[in-house]
Order: structure tokens, then C-alpha cells, then sequence
């Protein structure tokens, strides 16, 4: 009997691809003591001429202040991501991670004076959008409804009440972003 080895399968190549970019901008950062982080992957007001803040307003969602920041990120990128690309595809799941990413830099541009990296606004979308997948025309499942309320109230309550290095408004607009696809994609896939 001939021993089959299995083949490697690039099941979710947008999730794999950014979770990968990522990875290296955690180990450049590290290399470069964080230099490298905060000149590309931190989205932080400077003038409105200056295109690297443009660019920043995308590119934070890369940027991981270490190691634990980036694995508390990314264990929930890898358990949903593969999930919610089989469902979408990878072209629209690309586009709702660069919206929510847009979404957030804006917001943090606009409303803040810090600095703000990391994957968390895409986290929450994910986890969001995943409470959608069962939306169909007309209702609306009540398990979404559940987890707006702990996941986004969550983050609510703690926006008032902690004094942490977390941008609670990130984590409320991805998963706002995570509700708006999550509706619009299954409503519009519910009646064709």
C-alpha cells in the first residue's frame, strides 16, 4: 500500500496573506525596535499633505505592538477568517477588512491624538459578520442580536470606564462595519 501525502491547501488566501504580511511587520518591527512600526503601521494624525498619513490610515491594521497583541489578534483572524471567506469569497471579505480598516483610521484621525495599530477592528467585524450568517430576507437571527449587544456594549462600557491603551471606538466600528456587511451581503444573497 503507497502512503498518500496530503497537499496543502491555500483555503483562505486573504486571510493567509494577512496574516502573514502581518507576522513580518511584527518581526521588522521588532528588528528595527519598533521604528519601522510606528513610521508605517500606526495610524496618527500629522498634516493632511503628508501622504504617509494616508497611507497609515490603512496600513495600521498590520502593525502589532508585540507578540501577545499580535496572537490575540490573529488566533481569531485564523478560527474565523477561513470561515467567513468560504462564505463571501475573497474579493468581498477584502473589501470589507480594507473598509473597516479605512472606517477606523478615519475615525482615529478625526476624533483622536493617538496612535492606533492592530488588527482589532477587523477582529470585531469578524466576529460580527459571523453572527450574520444566518440573516435571511426579512429577519434578523437573534443570536446577532446577543452578540452586538455583549461585543459592542462591551466595548461601550469600557470606552467610559477604562484607562487602558485600547481604542474601544475601533472595536465599536468594526463591529458596526461587521453588522452593515453582514445585513447587506445576506439580505442581497437571500433574495437572488
Amino acid at each position: 500500500m503507497k502512503l498518500q501525502i496530503p497537499k496543502l491547501e491555500l483555503n483562505a488566501p486573504v486571510v493567509i496573506w494577512y496574516s502573514l504580511i502581518s507576522f513580518l511587520a511584527l518581526l521588522i518591527g521588532y528588528a528595527t525596535e519598533n521604528e519601522i512600526t510606528d513610521t508605517l503601521f500606526t495610524c496618527y494624525r500629522t498634516s493632511v499633505s503628508d501622504p504617509m498619513m494616508w497611507l497609515r490610515m490603512i496600513t495600521y491594521v498590520f502593525g502589532h505592538s508585540d507578540f501577545a497583541h499580535f496572537v490575540d489578534n490573529f488566533f481569531l483572524i485564523m478560527i474565523l477568517g477561513p470561515m467567513l471567506e468560504e462564505k463571501y469569497g475573497s474579493k468581498p471579505l477584502l473589501g470589507m477588512m480594507f473598509a473597516t480598516a479605512i472606517v477606523g483610521g478615519a475615525a482615529n484621525l478625526l476624533l483622536t491624538t493617538s496612535g492606533l495599530r492592530g488588527a482589532s477592528g477587523i477582529v470585531f467585524m469578524f466576529i460580527i459578520l459571523c453572527s450574520c450568517t444566518s440573516v435571511a430576507s426579512g429577519k434578523i437571527p437573534l443570536t446577532l442580536i446577543f452578540v452586538v449587544v455583549i461585543y459592542i456594549g462591551q466595548e461601550v462600557v469600557a470606552g467610559f470606564t477604562s484607562e487602558d491603551n485600547i481604542s474601544h471606538m475601533t472595536h465599536i466600528l468594526g463591529g458596526l462595519c461587521g453588522v452593515g456587511f453582514g445585513l447587506y451581503y445576506n439580505s442581497k444573497h437571500a433574495k437572488a
